[in-house]
C-alpha cells in the first residue's frame, strides 16, 4: 500500500494557474448549517506541452478572478486532485493492514469450521452403521 501511496504522489504535478471568474463565497448546509469554505470555480493553465487549459477546480469560496492558485495535473496536463496526506495515507494503510488481518483471520475460522463438519459427518456416518449392528438386538422381547 506504501508503494501505491508513493506512485499515486509521483503521478501528480502542482501547476500554477489562474482563475477565469470569481468563485462564489461559501455556502452552507441548510440541514446542518456547516459552511463550506471551498467551492467549484474555473481556472485556466499552460501544461508541460505548452498548450492552455480551462477546468473547474475547487478553490476558496471568495476568491476574486486573476487570483493565482495551484492545481494537481497528471501526466496528460488533465486536472487531478492534490495527492494525499500523510494522514490519508497512514489512514488507508492502517485500514489495507487491518483488513488483511480480518481476511486471513475469517479464511482460518473457514478453513476450521470446514473440518469440524468434516469430522462431524465421519462420525455420524460411523455412529450411524454402529447403530445398525447394534439397534436390532434392543428391540428383542426378552422373557
Amino acid at each position: 500500500m506504501d508503494d501505491v501511496v508513493q506512485h499515486d504522489r509521483m503521478g501528480r504535478r502542482p501547476v500554477p494557474a489562474v482563475m477565469v471568474s470569481d468563485a462564489p463565497s461559501g455556502t452552507r448546509d441548510v440541514t446542518t448549517g456547516v459552511k463550506y469554505d471551498h467551492v467549484t470555480a474555473e481556472v485556466r493553465w499552460t501544461d508541460s506541452h505548452g498548450v492552455v487549459r480551462t477546468d473547474e477546480t475547487t478553490v476558496k469560496g471568495g476568491s476574486a478572478a486573476g487570483t493565482n492558485v495551484t492545481v494537481w495535473t497528471d501526466g496528460r496536463g488533465h486536472l487531478v486532485s492534490g495527492p494525499i496526506g500523510p494522514a490519508e495515507a497512514a489512514a488507508r494503510i492502517g485500514l489495507t493492514g487491518a483488513g488483511a488481518g480480518l481476511a486471513s483471520g475469517l479464511l482460518v475460522l473457514a478453513g476450521g469450521l470446514t473440518v469440524r463438519l468434516r469430522i462431524e459427518r465421519r462420525a455420524t456416518v460411523q455412529w450411524g452403521a454402529e447403530w445398525d449392528q447394534v439397534g436390532p438386538q434392543w428391540g428383542r422381547k426378552t422373557s
